[in-house]
């Protein structure tokens, strides 16, 4: 089995350089105590970095991709040598001129495998680095010539105004037109979202996903939640995050994040294979983003299985079903607990509201 997850994915590039799952979600669903051991799945470093607020003896962040583990460390870098005005510049989030001048202050923090990734990109940083993932640019041709044939620029502005619930809701009765409707489906179907936005392996155990169910599903976010509030909402609509941050890069958590940075650490390796080397009953947490969407249900199952080797007791696991559905087998019902009514909860409350479902699991039992 250990090469499902390496035969399906292409690894070439940057796929992701921000990551798409909320981790606010991911926080409340991990619950990360004081002196926990943390394994997370790097994608874009911003959740690997989120979990040091947590105060955890150690977050280890791993991914098959080395462009991904040169995104974290740079993103590690910049959390060293920059402050928080200069991040959001580095990151995009804020308008900037200088963000080469930003980088070139990081590079001495980089090992030679992210500078021989960063620097002969080196202008296209400049145009901010969580917009240089295949995913991100993916949106980027979407706001650039979809959006505009949906929206005029000033609805899309009155979308992301604070308002009531009731003002949302009469909104979205103007937003919800047949443009829309019609170009939504179009940009969420398998062949534009898999061969321009994610990986077409994704699809390959991919469930059907009716239009309605997922209109639905942006008619919640729209409108029970907040899209002034919503930081992944306000990046795919405008290439920027607005006065709503990310959890990494608030005030209230970057000082906090940059004393934990020692605490973290990254590998390029595939979640099966670290999970055969890690000791038995050594991980406390297990952020593993949407792993499980790209193997079968029986590689599935076997990992879950290498997953509760290495969980210590009352471990906790939050993965996301985006396209495929995945959560606890019936025969690891002793072994594995769901906590359903919290990720219920965490789903409702998930500003990347496209998934299917936020899946928070807890061990009960270790096999020695």
């Amino acid at each position: 089995m250990s090469g499902e997850l390496q035969e399906g994915p292409r690894f070439e590039g940057l796929r992701y350089a921000q990551c798409w799952e909320d981790a606010d979600v991911l926080m409340s669903g991990l619950e990360v105590q004081p002196g926990n051991v943390c394994l997370a799945i790097a994608s874009g470093g911003d959740n690997a970095l989120a979990l040091l607020s947590g105060k955890p003896n150690r977050v280890v962040a791993i991914d098959l991709n080395p462009a991904q583990l040169a995104c974290l460390e740079l993103k590690v870098a910049a959390f060293r040598e920059l402050e928080l005005p200069e991040i959001l510049e580095l990151w995009g989030s804020r308008p900037s001129t200088r963000r080469r001048q930003l980088f070139g202050h990081c590079q001495r923090h980089l090992s030679g495998s992210a500078r021989r990734y960063w620097d002969p990109r080196a202008a296209q940083v400049a145009r901010g680095i969580c917009s240089l993932g295949k995913f991100e640019r993916y949106l980027a041709l979407l706001r650039g010539w979809i959006l505009p044939v949906m929206h005029p620029s000033s609805r899309v502005a009155q979308l992301l105004a604070q308002k009531g619930r009731p003002e949302r809701e009469a909104f979205y009765r103007l937003w919800n037109n047949r443009r829309w409707r019609f170009l939504f489906a179009l940009c969420s179907s398998p062949l534009l979202l898999g061969r321009l936005g994610r990986d077409p392996s994704l699809f390959r155990f991919a469930e059907r996903q009716e239009t309605p169910s997922l209109l639905e599903r942006a008619r919640h976010g729209l409108t029970v939640q907040e899209p002034w509030l919503n930081p992944y909402l306000h990046w795919a609509l405008t290439g920027r995050h607005g006065d709503a941050l990310p959890f990494a890069l608030r005030p209230e958590n970057f000082a906090l994040i940059r004393g934990q940075l020692d605490r973290l650490e990254w590998h390029c390796s595939s979640l099966e294979d670290y999970l055969d080397h890690a000791k038995a009953g050594s991980i406390d947490r297990f952020s593993l983003s949407n792993v499980f969407e790209y193997v079968s249900p029986a590689a599935y199952h076997r990992l879950l299985e290498k997953v509760l080797r290495a969980a210590r007791g009352a471990a906790r696991l939050v993965y996301w079903n985006f396209l495929v559905r995945r959560s606890r087998p019936e025969h690891l019902k002793e072994r594995l607990v769901p906590c359903g009514k919290l990720g219920d909860l965490l789903h409702s409350m998930d500003k990347t509201f496209l998934n299917q479902a936020v899946i928070v699991e807890q061990v009960v039992h270790r096999i020695e």
